[in-house]
């Protein structure tokens, strides 16, 4: 089976390009050939309740805990999620468990011909297999994050019983618009008539765009930022603990100061989710427990405690103004030793500004195509004040800072949801 799942993994990732590899190239817009797939098998998605989470910043948090809570629940959940960092199956969930590597090789066997006409994208392949998988498992609730913007992606076609639009930064801005409104317009194309929104963060370019799309389409939207849930957060040794208006107090296993606003987030969300049965009690489980209930992985990870080692899949500049202040403080209570890299399509300049100038840094690249490579990285470091050298792999930079560091330093592995991958597929080894 191994091989041939191997073979089938290695079929969508040439046969259809793949974003996480290529980025633009692989990019896709429009609900055609979606449509054609979803037509083809027979609409899958009709078959049980979704919900919507688009966002540029905080999505994958907001989904799994979504998710983990509605398990606590007692409900069937599928959970569609992307990228995946070690393997394809993480991005397609029941109940915490990834599909079968047999499914994916018999998706792969039967219907390659069918739609190699079509010339699908890697993303659009994926989401049929995700749809038609979750209505197999007959799932009560899906929880679909969006791939790339919102209203061109193919996640799009479901009618959902809520959205969620965790927030908007720059990132894309090259297929979603050059401007915050431009980017909220692109996100908020997942809105639908009857079907209440909840945006978790609204700046005042944004705000407007969100307000008259939910007027356009006749959605009712909720700001969580307004009905602020969070009546206080206190962090200790264990993560944050958070005090609420309706669900009591519980810890989040998530940690992260930009977890506190996925917080908010999903805890409106919940308020305007009708026709669930949810307690405090599947609240907090689903907080307290989500990476051991949906295999969630990467949101400020602690992979070893001596010396302290955190990863984080944070990639742009809207996930950086939380995660630099993270390293600062980190910085001063350890030597911190900081692995980076980055994708090229990014704002390098602008998150390369935000770190902390007193690390050490080991410049490297992930290995993707889109991975900047590690002496460019180098050498635009130098220019911010950095210090560092460079190394050609992931796992040869982690092991050299890993020998380099004191038992009461600390490490810190990120820049791109690719090196965290690469990461943990070189400590699995």
């Amino acid at each position: 089976m191994d091989n041939r799942y191997q073979h089938a993994i290695g079929y969508l990732f040439n046969a259809a390009p793949l974003f996480q590899n290529i980025g633009a190239g692989a990019y896709k817009p429009g609900l055609q050939t979606t449509k054609t797939l979803d037509a083809h098998f027979g609409h899958p998605h009709r078959n049980y309740k979704t919900i919507h989470v688009a966002g540029t910043n905080g999505k994958g948090s907001t989904a799994h805990t979504l998710a983990a809570i509605l398990q606590s629940a007692g409900y069937r959940v599928g959970l569609y999620t992307s990228p995946h960092l070690v393997d394809f199956r993480e991005r397609i969930r029941v109940n915490g468990k990834m599909i079968p590597k047999e499914r994916v090789v018999r998706f792969v066997e039967e219907e390659r011909f069918f739609f190699e006409p079509l010339h699908p994208s890697f993303f659009e392949i994926t989401t049929s297999l995700a749809l038609l998988y979750f209505a197999e498992e007959k799932v009560d609730v899906a929880v679909i994050e969006v791939g790339l913007g919102g209203r061109l992606d193919c996640t799009n076609i479901i009618q959902p019983e809520l959205c969620i639009i965790t927030n908007i930064s720059f990132d894309h801005t090259s297929f979603l618009g050059n401007t915050l409104a431009e980017i909220a317009s692109e996100k908020a194309g997942i809105m639908k008539k009857d079907v209440p929104v909840v945006i978790g963060e609204a700046l005042a370019e944004t705000k407007p765009v969100f307000l008259n799309k939910a007027k356009e389409v006749g959605a009712p939207i909720y700001f969580a930022e307004k009905e602020d849930e969070l009546n206080s957060i206190t962090e200790n040794a264990e993560g944050f603990e958070y005090t609420t208006k309706t669900w009591g107090t519980f810890r989040g296993e998530l940690r992260g100061t930009c977890q506190q606003k996925n917080t908010n987030t999903i805890l409106s969300a919940l308020k305007h989710l009708k026709g669930f049965n949810i307690s405090t009690k599947n609240v907090h489980e689903g907080f307290e427990n989500v990476m051991t209930l949906t295999g969630l992985a990467g949101r400020w990870q602690t992979i070893h405690e001596h010396p302290l080692t955190i990863c984080d899949t944070g990639h742009n500049a809207g996930g950086w103004q939380y995660l630099s202040k993270q390293l600062e403080s980190l910085s001063k209570k350890h030597h911190l030793h900081v692995v980076f890299g980055m994708a090229n399509d990014k704002d390098i300049d602008g998150v390369l500004a935000s770190l902390p100038k007193n690390a050490t840094y080991y410049f490297t690249q992930a290995s993707v195509h889109r991975a900047m490579p590690f002496d460019s990285l180098l050498d635009k470091a130098l220019q911010h004040g950095l210090t560092g050298t460079g190394y050609a792999t992931v796992g040869e930079a982690y092991d050299t800072a890993l020998d380099l560091a004191k038992e009461s330093d600390a490490i810190f592995v990120g820049g791109s949801s690719f090196v965290v991958a690469d990461l943990l597929a070189h400590i699995e080894l």
